[in-house]
């Protein structure tokens, strides 16, 4: 957010319903990404899901003509909360975008005055 320019606030502001989501994913996904997996990775080895999960992929993914499935499940567990993350923010961006009740403090009020 403190590398954002003039353009990406008015790009924002005035963009489409999630802009500021989308921003946020463009810039900040890898970095997330890079936390979020040691922490899954560390929670998966606990009870031995990675490689247990593993094993049953590496034989599905033997069956021939079948499509592939990715192996790494931590991979797949980051993906998923990722997906979850900005979900749940582009849901709280259009509630502040469309409801004025949501906009509780005064930056939001006079930002989002001006997209009013």
């Amino acid at each position: 957010i403190k590398g954002m320019t003039f353009s990406d606030v008015t790009s924002i502001l005035m963009g489409d319903k999630n802009a500021a989501t989308q921003y946020l994913h463009n810039k900040t996904y890898d970095a997330l990404y890079g936390e979020f997996k040691p922490v899954m990775v560390n929670s998966l080895n606990k009870f031995g899901a990675l490689d247990y999960y593993s094993q049953a992929v590496n034989k599905y993914n033997s069956i021939p003509f079948v499509t592939k499935v990715n192996p790494d499940l931590a991979d797949y567990v980051c993906q998923k909360a990722l997906v979850g993350l900005f979900s749940l923010i582009e849901k709280k961006e259009l509630g502040i975008r469309t409801d004025l009740s949501q906009r509780t403090t005064d930056l939001l009020k006079k930002v989002f005055a001006k997209q009013d």
